[in-house]
C-alpha cells in the first residue's frame, strides 16, 4: 500500500540504513581501434558497494543492454535517473530500480518541435507532492528556452509556460542537482553567474545571485550541505595536485552565508 511504502522509505532515510554506491563501468572505447576487438561487443556493466565497507555487494547489467555511454542525472530513495552522458533534447530517458532490476521509460515529450542544443536533467523526489519529478531545461543558441516537468504517477510531461524574463537570456548552464523537490541549475549570463531554483511542485522560479568573492562558475560545485543548499568554490593550486576547497557558502533564508 502507498502508505506502507512511504513509511517504509522515510525509516530508510531517516536511519540511513541499505545505502549503497552505484558504480557504471564501460569500455574505452576511444583506445579501440579493431573493430574486430571483442571489447566493442562489451555491454556496459553497473556494481553495488556499500556505503560503510566499499564492500560489493551485488554486479548489475546495464538495464537497457547497450553499449552507449550513459550518466546519472540524479537518484532518490532507491531509484535513479539515466540517461546520454553528452545530452540532447531527443535523449531517452530512463528511470532504474537496480534492487529490483527493474526500469520505465517516460514517454517522448509531444511539446517538442524544436531542436535545442543545450539540455540539463535533473531528477528527485517532491516530499509534500510524495511523487517523483524529473526537469528538463533546454535552450538554442538564439536564447529559445523550454522548460518541461515529468511527473512519474502520471506518466506524463507537462510545458512550463511562465518562464521569468531574467531566464530569457543566452545562457550557459553547469550541472545542477535536485533537493527536495526543487531543482538547481549554476547559469552564467555574460560576466553574471547565479544559482536559479526552479520548485517542481509550485512551478516557480527563483535566481540567486553568487557570492562576489566566486570569480569563476567552471570552478564551482552544488550540493547539499547539512539539509541546505551549498556552493563550493575551488580552485587549482599549483603546490598540490588537483582541486584545493577554498570557500563553502550556505544558501540561509535566501541569503548566502560563508
Amino acid at each position: 500500500s502507498p502508505s506502507f511504502v512511504s513509511t517504509h522509505l522515510y525509516r530508510n532515510v531517516t536511519k540511513h540504513a541499505h545505502v549503497y554506491l552505484l558504480c557504471l563501468h564501460h569500455p574505452n572505447f576511444e583506445c579501440v581501434v579493431d573493430p574486430d576487438d571483442p571489447y566493442l561487443e562489451e555491454e556496459i556493466q553497473w556494481s553495488l558497494f556499500s556505503n560503510e565497507t566499499f564492500k560489493l555487494c551485488s554486479k548489475l547489467s546495464h538495464p537497457l543492454g547497450s553499449t552507449n555511454r550513459y550518466g546519472i542525472y540524479g537518484s532518490s530513495n532507491g531509484l535513479v535517473c539515466i540517461s546520454d552522458e553528452i545530452l540532447n533534447f531527443d535523449s531517452p530517458i530512463h528511470i532504474w530500480n537496480p534492487s529490483v532490476k527493474k526500469f520505465t521509460t517516460p514517454p517522448m515529450s509531444t511539446n517538442i518541435n524544436v531542436k535545442f542544443t543545450y539540455v540539463a536533467l535533473q531528477f528527485g523526489f517532491h516530499p509534500r507532492l510524495n511523487d517523483y519529478k524529473i526537469v528538463r531545461m533546454m535552450r538554442t543558441n538564439k536564447g529559445a528556452l523550454a522548460v518541461e516537468v515529468y511527473t512519474l504517477r502520471t506518466d506524463s510531461w507537462k510545458m512550463i509556460e511562465a518562464i521569468p524574463p531574467w531566464l530569457k537570456c543566452t545562457w550557459q548552464h553547469h550541472k545542477g542537482m535536485f533537493f527536495k523537490g526543487v531543482a538547481y541549475n549554476i547559469i552564467v549570463k555574460g560576466p553574471i553567474f547565479s544559482i536559479m531554483s526552479f520548485d517542481s511542485g509550485s512551478e516557480e522560479f527563483e535566481e540567486f545571485i553568487a557570492p562576489d568573492s566566486i570569480c569563476s562558475p567552471s570552478e564551482l560545485c552544488i550540493d547539499v550541505y547539512k539539509e541546505q543548499i551549498c556552493l563550493l568554490f575551488s580552485f587549482y593550486s599549483c603546490e598540490e595536485e588537483g582541486m584545493v576547497p577554498n570557500d563553502l557558502w550556505v544558501l540561509q533564508e535566501k541569503q548566502w552565508k560563508q
